[in-house]
């Protein structure tokens, strides 16, 4: 069985990859779109999607800024997404 992350072979038994430990095999882990508890700074949204994409979190409340300094969008989606983000439970 070959690694995803690392590209490496690996037995057909194992649940980890010996290389780098990332698991392998069947193990699908559900990605779930929430506010983080923690980490957060006003409402948790640039944390919540840097977290669901695996983005860095600094760089994702970049590119809000950004968002909402050039473009006019990033206040209306941000507070769009505050309503409709769960809290992490």
């Amino acid at each position: 069985m070959y690694c995803n992350q690392c590209g490496k072979a690996n037995p057909e038994d194992a649940r980890l990859c010996a290389y780098c430990g990332a698991p392998l095999g069947g193990t699908v882990v559900e990605r779930r779109l929430v506010r983080p508890r923690e980490g957060r700074r006003i409402a948790g949204v640039c944390a919540g999607v840097a977290q669901y994409y695996g983005w860095n979190v600094t760089a994702m409340r970049l590119i809000w800024l950004l968002l909402f300094l050039f473009a006019g969008t990033g206040g209306l989606l941000y507070l769009i997404l505050w309503a409709v983000m769960p809290n992490q439970g």
